[in-house]
């Protein structure tokens, strides 16, 4: 194992049930082999990868983007019915994948990857990798002026993050439009582009994190950009000062992500917790979901529907805005890890690969 992996964390339940799958996945070969370091070797051939663990799938205008681990990346043109692998500059586990157009789309993972596409998919190169972004980190902070107590926090932690050879993953990305952008990840680490990612900032001083919890998924949602993380912590973008404050969160418990339906906002995560919102976090209301999974992914059907995605392998669905949700009566192989929705199709990755799943009409969910 080389020195970056062995500090490599990802979100609590995601970061198990990978482990366990990835494992499951590993093709035996000779134990004296030489190690190819995966932050700078090309993903191998995966001709069974859409039946094998699958992290994240977004829209690449029409074109399906799933991403994975060992860095394989798979496309579809024909609404998921076929998947073929596209080439990938890395081999390190991909966890998160989106596109801000039908051609321009970023991917993040393990071993502090950034990944850029340019063509909607088909063509992938490194924007940043760990060791860059250490790197950036500590040099950018090394050469601040001032005392403040946020930018001593910022110094040291630059200063861990360079010793653990960049070995910390970036779980989630999100951009705006083609320009804007941020990536984020565990303790704290967080990164901004104004270029597309040609020049990467980081913002670790300007999030109010003082534990430098991790970061486990960042989404707009309505005019607002959020982060939902570790214990319970939930920020938002104050777009004047140009920092994530602190929102009152209702749970000690991690969220994984946060899905919205009208002026309601949803957060979601470990074991079953949801809690809902209708006054911006001001107050939270508790939804009583019929699991006790941890929930992973969220979508929104075509008909306004809410649909959760589970570590237990169940879709759950709601028509009144999140306040009631009950399980679809077909239950997908294997953990949800993540989910995007066509039409009254779930596109669902999980441990069992990508699947193609029809909802139920309104009204006909279990």
């Amino acid at each position: 194992m080389s020195p970056r992996t062995a500090r490599a964390f990802v979100p609590v339940v995601p970061a198990v049930t990978l482990a366990l799958v990835a494992a499951a996945c590993i093709v035996t070969g000779d134990a004296n082999a030489a190690f190819h370091d995966p932050i700078d070797t090309p993903a191998a051939a995966a001709p069974n990868a859409t039946h094998e663990p699958m992290m994240s799938v977004a829209l690449a205008g029409k074109r399906l983007v799933a991403v994975g681990p060992r860095g394989v990346i798979l496309l579809s043109d024909d609404d998921a019915a076929h998947w073929r692998q596209a080439p990938s500059p890395v081999s390190s586990d991909l966890v998160s994948v989106m596109f801000a157009t039908p051609q321009q789309g970023w991917a993040v993972g393990h071993d502090g990857q950034v990944l850029h596409s340019a063509d909607g998919g088909a063509t992938w190169h490194k924007q940043l990798d760990g060791i860059q972004a250490a790197k950036l980190m500590q040099s950018f902070y090394s050469h601040q002026a001032g005392t403040s107590p946020d930018l001593k926090t910022a110094q040291d932690e630059a200063a861990r993050f360079l010793a653990d050879m960049g070995g910390r993953p970036f779980l989630d990305v999100w951009f705006d439009n083609d320009h804007s952008g941020w990536v984020v990840g565990s303790f704290n680490i967080i990164f901004h582009t104004k270029d597309g990612g040609k020049t990467w900032e980081p913002w670790f001083d300007r999030v109010d994190n003082p534990n430098a919890l991790n970061l486990h998924t960042i989404r707009r949602i309505g005019s607002t950009l959020y982060i939902a993380g570790e214990q319970g912590l939930l920020l938002k973008l104050d777009e004047g000062a140009q920092r994530f404050v602190g929102l009152k969160t209702p749970s000690k418990s991690s969220f994984f992500g946060m899905t919205s339906s009208g002026s309601t906002l949803i957060a979601y995560g470990l074991l079953g917790n949801a809690f809902r919102t209708v006054d911006n976090g001001q107050t939270w209301q508790k939804i009583s979901l019929p699991t006790g999974a941890s929930v992973l992914a969220s979508g929104q059907l075509a008909d306004g529907r809410l649909l959760l995605g589970t570590q237990a392998g169940e879709l759950l669905v709601s028509s009144d805005h999140g306040k009631t949700f009950n399980r679809v009566a077909t239950p997908v192989p294997g953990a949800v890890f993540g989910l995007m929705t066509r039409g009254s199709e779930a596109i669902v990755t999980g441990a069992a690969g990508l699947s193609r799943i029809e909802l139920p009409v309104a009204g006909n969910a279990k």
